[in-house]
């Protein structure tokens, strides 16, 4: 399989693992020095990312990942792309759309997100059904 696509792969075994709140597999798609910066301004070491989002004040139900590129060089990578987030926070339920960029680490044979930024968003929908 070409790096471009075990990136792809990976980032949407991500995307999956959030909507499912499984925070096994994101821990082991997440590598140790991770860093994100959302829509908000709001940054995160992964400890902090795991905690927002897995069992915290952000309940995923999808995230849609569109209009994707990918640039592959060596052990590193850089995805950009259109994301739309359904998600549930005391404010209830929306969805947004955002560009978002992810920075992509091969480690240990496999890749790892190794940070990235959303934002600013484009469009909120809500509440949703």
């Amino acid at each position: 399989m070409a790096a471009r696509d075990e990136v792809l792969q990976a980032a949407e075994a991500r995307a999956a693992a959030l909507a499912a709140g499984d925070e096994r597999a994101l821990m082991v798609l997440l590598h140790p020095e991770f860093g994100w910066t959302t829509h908000t301004g709001e940054r995160f070491d992964r400890d902090g990312y795991l905690a927002a989002n897995v069992g915290g004040p952000t309940r995923w139900h999808a995230q849609t990942l569109t209009e994707i590129t990918v640039t592959v060089v060596g052990d590193a990578a850089v995805l950009r792309c259109s994301v739309t987030d359904d998600v549930s926070t005391q404010a209830g339920r929306s969805e947004y759309r955002m560009p978002m960029t992810q920075i992509w680490v091969r480690s240990d044979g496999r890749w790892r997100c190794l940070g990235g930024h959303a934002g600013p968003r484009l469009a909120a929908h809500g509440p949703l059904p």
